[in-house]
């Protein structure tokens, strides 16, 4: 299977990179003229909602880079009920996406440093974020890049199902 020139095999493992090699191929995108879109998430339970979000953050042919929040990470974030789908599970399934370019797992509580590293001309944020401070905006607009909100599907949450999938438990 070939997407916008990448090659990959159907699982979508290739796509799963290390920071490093993240920053080596996107210097190859930008020569070509590409540009880069970053998003970032926990993407525990993968459902319509996420995925109607990364398409969105795909559009206009862009490179879309989704840092993916480690189980460390997560656990952090949401406690320690969480995550649960492991972290490689969750990369694979991300790359499995044909929106998804390239995956990389960060261990951090924000993805500051990576954005740093990949320095995206535009930041994607879900709607939800629009009146709050988001981390990487000020430092990606400082390179001429910009911060793009998508709005959400209502009524799909991991959180919602995780709840829903209790109560029918």
């Amino acid at each position: 299977m070939v997407r916008r020139g990448l090659k990959m095999t159907v699982s979508g493992v290739k796509k799963i990179i290390t920071v490093t090699t993240l920053k080596r191929k996107l210097q190859s995108h930008r020569r070509e003229g590409r540009s880069i879109a970053f998003t970032n998430g926990c993407f525990d339970i993968l459902h319509y909602g996420h995925v109607s979000y990364l398409e969105r953050a795909a559009k206009g042919n862009r490179i879309l880079i989704v840092g993916l929040n480690s189980d460390r990470s997560v656990r952090k974030l949401k406690g320690p009920q969480r995550p649960i789908n492991a972290q490689r599970a969750r990369a694979r399934v991300m790359a499995a996406l044909a929106c998804v370019d390239y995956v990389t797992l960060f261990d951090a509580a924000t993805p500051l440093e990576l954005i740093k590293a990949v320095k995206p001309d535009v930041l994607i944020k879900g709607a939800d974020w629009k009146d709050r401070p988001v981390v990487g905006s000020e430092l990606v607009r400082s390179w001429g890049g910009r911060v793009e909100f998508i709005r959400f599907e209502r009524g799909f949450s991991t959180t919602q199902l995780i709840k829903k999938i209790k109560h029918y438990g």
